[in-house]
């Protein structure tokens, strides 16, 4: 079995190899190739704690396995990342373990690939300014690979607690890119593209705020009850998702349908749009939402993607069981 350590996928995996492996495996489950089995999530009573495992098999690339993981908000005040989580793969054919992978970074980097690709897929062109919605440890990955997509030329941002901004400026500074502070009703008025997240249970912004043409790409925290923009943000706009089930249930989608503002038919998978069976923008004033719950075989396939770095670059453990 191959053991990739959390810091060896930091080394090997990067925003290039993320994208086009979550790109790959969008695209895949938009054809019926790959498909998600049900999420378990949990609250452990202990530590204030979630904790549960995400699952899939992705037959076109032969990558099955699992993510076990969940969140402990308490980590941070221990140095550590609040997300914890190991995914480990099997061999399609035999059943047999093939990989065990740090999870950490990983999860981190997929879903920033994630959000990149419908900005690439969704925004428009001529996008310059984004706006960022929080300001915990997922943005920064959630800007830089943001500004690879589109020739982006300042970045404004807000946070529920401002004195974290500094992140956000940090990461622009470092991009080259002048970051400003805002209230809510500038960033939606001034952002073409707009990126969220944060683990926010009440709507942070609404569609009396948000510009005609905007892209917002919700990405925080998936759980039931979560919400970081209005239902009525969601309803006015053109939705895309990365599995239509967990965007109804879970994701930033859950409170439009259960109010009947849309149906599972209004949202279309990010992998219709990429395998080009979906046009996906079709004019300069449309809003785009894309609603990225998080599935487990975006992990599969950014941790595949890091076993066979390792090994091809002999930075992995092998291991007989």
């Amino acid at each position: 079995m191959i053991i990739v350590k959390e810091e060896t996928c930091r080394e090997i995996v990067g925003r290039d190899e993320a994208f086009e492996a979550v790109q790959n495996v969008f695209a895949a489950m938009a054809a019926g190739d790959a498909y998600n089995f049900p999420v378990i999530r949990e609250a452990i009573g202990h530590a204030d704690a979630l904790y549960g495992f995400k699952s899939g098999f992705d037959r076109a690339g032969l990558v099955l396995g699992l993510k076990s993981g969940g969140y402990w908000p308490g980590n941070e005040a221990k140095g550590l990342t609040n997300h914890q989580s190991t995914v480990f793969l099997f061999d399609a054919d035999t059943g047999q373990p093939k990989a065990m992978v740090g999870g950490n970074y990983l999860t981190a980097v997929r879903t920033a690939a994630a959000s990149s690709i419908s900005i690439k897929h969704l925004s428009r062109p001529e996008s310059k300014v984004l706006g960022m919605i929080g300001a915990g440890f997922q943005s920064a990955f959630q800007m830089r690979a943001a500004l690879e997509q589109r020739e982006f030329e300042k970045v404004i941002g807000w946070n529920l607690h401002p004195e974290m901004l500094s992140r956000l400026d940090e990461t622009a500074r470092e991009a080259g890119l002048p970051f400003e502070a805002v209230d809510l009703d500038r960033l939606g008025a001034e952002a073409d593209v707009i990126i969220s997240i944060t683990s926010s249970f009440d709507p942070i912004i609404m569609s009396a705020q948000v510009s005609a043409g905007t892209h917002l790409a919700c990405m925080g925290t998936d759980t039931a009850g979560k919400q970081e923009v209005d239902a009525n943000l969601v309803a006015s706009a053109t939705v895309f998702t990365d599995e239509v089930a967990q965007s109804v249930s879970i994701g930033e989608a859950q409170h439009a349908f259960s109010q009947g503002l849309i149906s599972e038919q209004n949202i279309v998978p990010i992998g219709a749009v990429i395998n080009g069976d979906h046009k996906g923008r079709t004019s300069a004033d449309e809003i785009t939402l894309f609603d990225g719950t998080g599935v487990g075989l975006q992990d599969l396939a950014v941790a595949s993607a890091a076993a066979d770095l390792a090994l091809k670059q002999g930075k992995a453990s092998v291991i007989d069981l």
